[in-house]
């Protein structure tokens, strides 16, 4: 199992001194920073204003039983302040781990701190951190177990089959677009060395924060629906709270008898996987809800390509919501949306590589899209050297879905397995 020192993130020498690094990173550690004040008054605070410009008979009939609406608000307030517990926590952990010091008060109005993160989030940022930690009903809670089971089980049934087939040999492999790392976590207790990537500092930040710092099982209470008003049966629903993380991942891990080694790179996942020194590192890569995140898809097959041994498994669920698709041409930006030494029981487990790529390649944000149908992914992965050995389509699918709102979203993905010639 592999461990770290220390709770620093390898590399974040890198990070500190590359400017653009360090912005990015500053800008999502003020958004968790700012969570609270923000949620707050876009969630409560307009709404009380809204509630008062209402005619004085009708505020009133709405404030008293059964409606109660001020009671509401009241309520609502209470769970974005538990939410900020997470998100404070989060921003902790990363302040921490790339040996940030929080910010003093400057002395003068006109002092100016360049080491001040506060108050460089934008409005991308702090939506990210909001999506970030609902995204803990999903990937760390046991009311989310449905939904990983749908995406990650099939993940993990292809790889006890094939390595089964390999008469048990040892399989390594990479989970592009890794989120919060649950998926990582979940391969790694079945024995696979598993090495996640991911580039958002907000995903990074937060799953570097429940792998490796997070003290205990349940540790936090999160309330994943009280941002939105809209398609609640009732206020019961709005205001549910779950409990995040369902396992303590230290302890999972040492539960295990053999582990599978883990590690999580920060990096664009073009730049560093269609290195030369990548080629041929991985028996599988596994890409959950990641293949539409990319422009431009032909540049991510290359990539998974490059990184896969022959005979090497590309294992493939998600649908084709692509993220760039009303882009202009080269606007792209870096962030993929959302469709995340000891602690207190257990030695931290999550070795994280902070990799500042400098090279001819563009990344992600090369220019240039295109948007391909499933049958057309299909068709491209066979011509790009890959066997396709099983595919099914129409798996149902929620992500970050409310069971008892009054609207269901819910994916029909493509499940698929490929093998490189």
């Amino acid at each position: 199992m592999s461990r770290m020192e220390d709770n620093e993130w390898e590399g974040n020498e890198q990070t500190h001194d590359d400017p653009d690094e360090q912005r990015v990173l500053f800008a999502a550690l003020d958004s968790f920073f700012q969570y609270a004040k923000v949620a707050h008054f876009n969630t409560t605070h307009l709404r009380r204003q809204s509630f008062y410009a209402l005619p004085r008979a009708h505020w009133e009939l709405l404030a008293a039983p059964p409606f109660s609406y001020l009671d509401t608000l009241n309520s609502v307030d209470e769970g974005i302040d538990k939410n900020a517990e997470l998100a404070t926590a989060i921003m902790q952990c990363g302040l921490q781990s790339f040996g940030i010091q929080a910010p003093q008060v400057p002395k003068t109005k006109d002092e100016k701190n360049p080491n001040d993160w506060r108050g460089l989030a934008t409005s991308n940022d702090l939506e990210k951190s909001r999506s970030t930690l609902r995204q803990f009903y999903r990937d760390w809670s046991a009311e989310g177990a449905a939904e990983r089971e749908a995406c990650n089980g099939p993940v993990v049934r292809a790889l006890q089959k094939e390595r089964q087939a390999r008469s048990g040999s040892k399989l390594r492999v990479l989970v592009p677009g890794a989120g919060l790392g649950r998926l990582v976590l979940e391969l790694c207790c079945e024995g696979f060395d598993c090495e996640g990537n991911e580039i958002s500092f907000h995903q990074l930040l937060a799953s570097s924060y429940i792998l490796n710092f997070c003290p205990t099982a349940n540790n936090h209470t999160l309330f994943p629906w009280v941002h939105s008003f809209s398609n609640h049966q009732s206020r019961s629903n709005h205001l549910r709270s779950v409990q995040v993380p369902d396992v303590h991942p230290g302890t999972k891990m040492e539960g295990i008898e053999t582990p599978g080694e883990m590690s999580m790179s920060a990096s664009d996942f073009l730049l560093l996987y269609s290195n030369e020194e990548q080629r041929g590192r991985f028996d599988a890569v596994a890409t959950v809800f990641f293949l539409d995140t990319a422009p431009n898809i032909i540049r991510y097959i290359e990539a998974i390509r490059n990184c896969l041994k022959i005979g090497g498994l590309l294992i493939n669920v998600g649908p084709l919501l692509w993220h760039f698709e009303n882009n202009a041409p080269g606007t792209h930006d870096h962030g993929k949306e959302s469709h995340s030494s000891k602690d207190a029981r257990g030695t931290c487990f999550l070795q994280l590589r902070v990799l500042v790529a400098n090279d001819i390649i563009t990344g992600i944000a090369d220019p240039g899209s295109v948007e391909l149908t499933d049958d057309e992914v299909i068709a491209l992965i066979e011509k790009m050297g890959f066997e396709i050995e099983h595919r099914e389509s129409g798996i149902t699918t929620p992500y970050i879905q409310d069971s008892a709102s009054m609207i269901q979203n819910t994916y029909k993905a493509s499940h698929w397995i490929a093998r490189k010639k």
